[in-house]
């Protein structure tokens, strides 16, 4: 599962047969010909099933990369994968042109630990080619019993030949919120939107202020770098935390009008004021960027890091009655203050680059934009984020930092903990209170 925002919706019942002569029955009597020719007349005996699927299929290649039919093993392990638990390599991918590229390895999983990296184009799944392999197929194959061995045929930007990796299975427990604490400023990564995300995220920050004294955090750094989406509900639940009541966190919009809807923040359970950092970059997908653009439009934290995915679409699932489903394209979502960020993405407020000689090499960053068939933004295209004030880790003269953050490999959250601690005071941008 890529970018993946889930909604529960009510959805219009198909239209009724149409009359004879209309265009539509023409098409399903035309389709109703061909079915038969095959049937009757192939040269070897088909499979009536994998005949509809494939008719299925087919007919949603024509809309949206993120309007998929699932067969129902493929549906059975996208219900896994929102529950956080199953068996394979840990690996976010998605298509690009004809092949498979990988988003991004999952922290502490068996292909991060290989060496698996984001921007990795994957040529062959054990003897199987990814030339025009199905995004769901791909997954089938890296999915399965833990203490098996998938072979990946890897090709890398400064690879001069594709190179095979050779990696176990395991049991992929994604814990989807982890944490830090940093001389009283706390570090929370939220890896996924899943069943209970944001209960795990409340628990999480109740841990760190136990580990800071009992007092409450001098900062926060939210980190959704890698993060591909999930749970529309958890997202919203995930921005509620952080901001006062009666906010609006997002908004959807459908063909139909009925289809309008607008989540708004809750007066309970809301944390206090502290500074806030959200990291974001290319991986950061749909959920993720419906919490970034929720914290950045009311000014409630500040967004360091590079260019979001740029996923802006709404999905809901629909279970059919042999165990398939439809991952049905139902909506556009748009930020509080009504920015579609559909193929541009979020900009961060200060471009952060994954080491000091600045962002990622943009052939590297696979997003929306790169996806055969994506929706265009409705809207003019914002400066681009680019463009944004890059911001480096630069002490004024008598100001101490801790130790930690001078050994620290992780360049952009080293910025983001500085940042909060004063270290770029002269030139900083502070969050200010959400205003309703």
């Amino acid at each position: 599962m890529f970018g993946l925002v889930v909604a529960l919706v009510t959805l219009a019942p198909p239209p009724p047969t149409p009359a004879h002569g209309d265009t539509t029955y023409k098409q399903l009597e035309l389709f109703a010909r061909v079915l038969s020719y095959v049937e009757n007349n192939y040269v070897e005996t088909v499979d009536q099933q994998s005949l509809m699927y494939g008719a299925i299929k087919g007919m949603l290649e024509t809309l949206d990369p993120h309007t998929v039919f699932m067969p129902p093993d493929v549906f059975k392990e996208m219900k896994i994968d929102t529950s956080g638990e199953f068996g394979g390599l840990g690996i976010e991918i998605a298509r690009k042109n004809d092949g498979i590229v990988v988003v991004a390895p999952i922290d502490d999983t068996p292909a991060q630990r290989a060496g698996i990296k984001s921007g990795d184009q994957i040529l062959k799944i054990d003897d199987e080619s990814c030339r025009n392999m199905e995004l769901a197929r791909a997954i089938q194959k890296m999915r399965g019993p833990a203490g098996k061995k998938v072979m990946l045929t890897i090709m890398r930007e400064g690879f001069s030949q594709p190179r095979e990796f050779a990696i176990i299975r395991d049991h992929i427990r994604i814990a989807s919120v982890e944490g830090a604490l940093y001389g009283g400023v706390g570090y929370v990564k939220v890896k996924n939107f899943q069943e209970r995300t944001d209960l795990s995220l409340h628990k999480e920050l109740e841990r760190l202020r136990g580990l800071n004294g009992n007092r409450e955090l001098r900062g926060l750094v939210v980190d959704l770098r890698n993060n591909p989406g999930g749970l529309l509900e958890q997202a919203v639940a995930v921005s509620d935390r952080f901001l006062p009541g009666n906010l609006t966190i997002v908004s959807t919009r459908g063909r139909q009008a009925s289809n309008f809807t607008e989540e708004k923040s809750k007066e309970r359970d809301t944390e206090k004021p502290y500074p806030m950092v959200v990291l974001v970059n290319a991986g950061s997908a749909s959920a993720s960027e419906i919490v970034a653009g929720a914290l950045q439009d009311h000014q409630r934290a500040v967004i360091l890091g590079t260019p979001t995915f740029g996923k802006g679409s709404v999905q809901t699932v629909i279970e059919m009655e042999d165990g398939s489903g439809l991952k049905l394209t139902i909506a556009r979502y748009y930020t509080p203050r009504g920015r579609s960020i559909q193929e541009r993405g979020i900009s961060p407020d200060f471009v952060v680059g994954e080491t000091e000689n600045g962002p990622q090499a943009k052939s590297e960053q696979l997003r929306e934009k790169d996806l055969k068939r994506h929706f265009k933004n409705e809207a003019e295209a914002e400066a681009a984020a680019e463009e944004a004030p890059l911001l480096k880790v630069n002490l004024p003269e008598g100001l101490k930092t801790w130790d930690v953050t001078d050994k620290m490999q992780d360049y952009q959250l080293k910025v983001a903990l500085n940042y909060l601690n004063g270290a770029n005071a002269p030139g900083r941008v502070t969050a200010k209170a959400p205003t309703r």
